[in-house]
């Protein structure tokens, strides 16, 4: 760990709620990045965000330095997460369709309509698909192949046995596989 993380992560466990907002400002926008891919909605991810911010300011005090601080944090997002879905479970899910509808989109340069419709649906496809998965092989897909984490971290982050992890993403995988079939012409790299 960082020194200048620990000075923080110190100060903000005495609280000091500068250093609290310093180490939350380092890690916000991965903790954001993890509920959008949970929710596929802004609205839920923010609120989801703000309420694992919550829990960290409350829980700070208690972290022993046994993980890194951000597998900490991530956990405690991932963690958020999965309690929010569970609440939500009777009602509708929904979608990134939202952000898509009001222009949302990555730029990437290339402003050619069809190519951009095209990468619209693509995200759109994904999107629905990985929502879709099973909550635990949904969070491991999320933190494996979108947010880039070891297997070992994502262990930690879900405190789980690193074996359990991988089986979560090969089934998770093999289901995204067969959603992802259905539309395969999205998929095909060589006709765009």
């Amino acid at each position: 760990m960082e020194q200048n993380e620990q000075k923080l992560i110190e100060r903000a466990s005495g609280g000091d709620p500068s250093a609290f907002n310093q180490l939350m400002a380092m890690h916000e926008k991965r903790m954001y990045a993890v509920a959008l891919r949970m929710f596929a909605n802004r609205e839920d991810a923010q609120d989801c965000l703000q309420e694992a911010m919550l829990r960290i300011y409350r829980s700070i005090g208690g972290f022993k330095g046994q993980s890194s601080f951000s597998t900490w944090v991530y956990r405690i997002t991932m963690n958020t997460c999965l309690d929010e879905l569970r609440r939500k479970k009777n009602r509708p899910n929904t979608s990134l369709d939202n952000l898509l509808d009001q222009g949302w989109s990555p730029s990437d340069g290339d402003n050619v309509p069809e190519r951009r419709a095209i990468q619209s649906e693509t995200r759109k496809t994904l999107a629905g698909a990985i929502r879709e998965l099973p909550e635990d092989m949904r969070s491991a897909i999320v933190l494996r192949d979108v947010q880039g984490y070891s297997y070992d971290e994502i262990a930690q982050m879900l405190d789980v046995n690193v074996g359990t992890i991988k089986s979560r993403i090969s089934r998770g995988r093999e289901k995204l596989r067969e959603k992802l079939s259905k539309k395969a012409e999205l998929f095909d790299t060589h006709g765009v």
